[in-house]
């Protein structure tokens, strides 16, 4: 009976397991994935993957500028970061 409220709330807020909601907009809308990934080498970053989420951001995980290695939800729209997690090693 436990894992009922976890059920749940896994139904209800499918979000709140995830990462962040980083855009509504229509996907003719967003920056190409390539040149998106293009632009963050040439800032420095180290990209080991690369994915869209399901909140409609792109999620990279990998070392930034600094080669500290963190994951990164970014704005597909804006290119903007929504949530950055640095990680340890």
């Amino acid at each position: 009976m436990r894992a009922l409220p976890l059920l749940l709330l896994t139904i209800a807020c499918p979000m709140a397991l995830g990462g962040p909601l980083c855009t509504n907009a229509d996907k003719v809308q967003w920056q190409d994935p390539v040149k998106f990934q293009e632009n963050l080498k040439a800032q420095g970053y180290e990209i080991k993957k690369f994915k869209v989420t399901d909140g409609n951001c792109y999620e990279i995980y990998g070392l930034d500028k600094d080669k500290r290695k963190v994951e990164i939800y970014f704005d597909p729209v804006s290119g903007d970061a929504m949530q950055e997690e640095e990680e340890e090693y």
